[in-house]
């Protein structure tokens, strides 16, 4: 019997020999923790800041919005340089008009854009405040995978399932948006993605 165990304790001694060592584990130091981009909450953007030019600008679109006058907001959209609200080149009143009588109000949906926060973007050199804020991201980024959930629900409520197809398409914003410049500029008034072009 005890040579049965000596030759056992023999082979699991030669055995031991033969195996690689295991590496030395160093002591833990507690458990793994995230890197600290993961642990923070989610930081909301920080706020858009209007220049006074483009302030008073959307102070004056407001105050013609507000009126109801279609043929006045469009005397001040025909004041701008290179003003768009459409793509097919029609004067800006014929639009506004053939809108409003297919049940889309321009002078409400401008007060309801400029209600919202804006969103900034540079175009060609030039600084651009955009509402809603959401269409003044890249196409890249408007991509429902890469926005909040906040901004999932809302970029949802603005266009809907459709609008969002459009966009996995590759499409821009698809939906009405408007643009001052820093400068005070009036620059678009769009349904769809002209106005960026």
């Amino acid at each position: 019997m005890r040579c049965v165990s000596f030759t056992l304790a023999l082979l699991l001694g030669m055995l031991a020999a033969c195996s690689p060592a295991a590496p030395a584990k160093a002591p833990l130091a507690g458990p793994p923790v995230p890197p600290e981009s993961l642990t923070r909450p989610p930081q909301p953007p920080e706020p858009v800041e209007l220049t006074p030019q483009a302030e008073a600008m959307k102070a004056a679109i407001l105050r013609e919005a507000e009126r109801g006058a279609l043929r006045s907001l469009a005397r001040l959209a025909d004041g701008q340089e290179g003003f768009m609200s459409n793509v097919g080149g029609r004067d800006h009143f014929e639009f506004w008009d053939l809108l409003r009588r297919t049940g889309v109000d321009p002078n409400r949906k401008l007060r309801d854009l400029l209600e919202g926060p804006p969103g900034k973007r540079e175009i060609d050199g030039e600084i651009w405040f955009v509402w809603p804020d959401i269409a003044a991201k890249d196409v890249r980024d408007l991509i429902p995978e890469k926005l909040t959930f906040v901004e999932r629900r809302r970029l949802r409520e603005l266009i809907g399932e459709d609008g969002i197809a459009r966009i996995r398409a590759g499409e821009g914003y698809p939906g009405m948006r408007t643009a001052i410049s820093a400068e005070g500029r009036w620059v678009y008034f769009v349904l769809g993605q002209d106005g960026e072009e």
